[in-house]
C-alpha cells in the first residue's frame, strides 16, 4: 500500500500564494503519475494539474499560468505551487498517484487532503 500524506494548505488573501506538498510513502513501490484534485463544498472533485515521471503535464483551464506542478523522483514527493490565488481557489486539495509496487502491482492512492482557503 502506498499513503500520501498533503501539506501546506491554509488561510492566504486573494493575490497570495502557497505551495503544496504531497509525499508518498511505503514498500517498493514506484510512482508513474501524480495529480491535485480540488473539491469545494457542493462541487464535484476536479483534477487541477497532474504530472508523469516523463514530465508530461496537464492542467485545468484555470490552472494554466497560475499553478505549476512538479515532482521529485528522489523523494517520492510531488508539489503544487500556486500562485496569484483567488477566492475561487478554495477547496480541499487532494493529491493522487498511480504506479507500481511490489504487494499490489498496480495502485491507484489517495491522500487526505489539505484546505486551502482564499480570503481577504
Amino acid at each position: 500500500q502506498v499513503k500520501l500524506v498533503e501539506s501546506g494548505g491554509g488561510l492566504v488573501q486573494p493575490g497570495g500564494s502557497l505551495r503544496l506538498s504531497c509525499a508518498a510513502s511505503g514498500s517498493r513501490f514506484s510512482i508513474r503519475a501524480m495529480g491535485w484534485y480540488r473539491q469545494a463544498p457542493g462541487k464535484q472533485r476536479e483534477l487541477v494539474a497532474a504530472i508523469t515521471t516523463s514530465g508530461r503535464t496537464n492542467y485545468a483551464d484555470s490552472a494554466k499560468c497560475r499553478f505549476t506542478i512538479s515532482i521529485d523522483n528522489a523523494k517520492n514527493t510531488g508539489y503544487l505551487q500556486m500562485n496569484s490565488l483567488k477566492p475561487e481557489d478554495t477547496a480541499n486539495y487532494y493529491c493522487n498517484a498511480q504506479g507500481f509496487a511490489l504487494t499490489v502491482h498496480w495502485y491507484d492512492s489517495w491522500g487526505q487532503g489539505t484546505q486551502v482557503t482564499v480570503s481577504s
